[in-house]
């Protein structure tokens, strides 16, 4: 799953959280030899990939400048395992 947060300008409210899923946004999947793959989020900010056993880095897909912080996320997947993931991006927004 991946998260965005703050996902409002302003305060954090006591009563609301500042996190949401990060939807429908496309992600690249590096190697150390470069670009293995790539997905798109869903509406819940959920993804499932499947992928060789190795390290890899992840990545906002086709972003190079601009406010906010979407990766990398360092991962090391294991043969025989599903590995599950939590990352929260920075919208940059305060």
């Amino acid at each position: 799953m991946i998260t965005i947060s703050p996902s409002q300008p302003g305060p954090s409210r006591s009563d609301a959280s500042d996190s949401t899923p990060l939807s429908n946004t496309a992600f690249a999947v590096k190697d150390s030899k470069g670009e293995v793959t790539s997905f798109t989020t869903d509406a819940q900010g959920q993804f499932r990939i499947p992928l060789a056993p190795g390290h890899y880095s992840v990545s906002i897909k086709g972003r190079t400048l601009g406010v906010g912080r979407f990766g990398p996320f360092e991962v090391d997947v294991v043969s025989g395992k599903m590995t599950k993931v939590q990352w929260k991006c920075d919208s940059g927004i305060r």
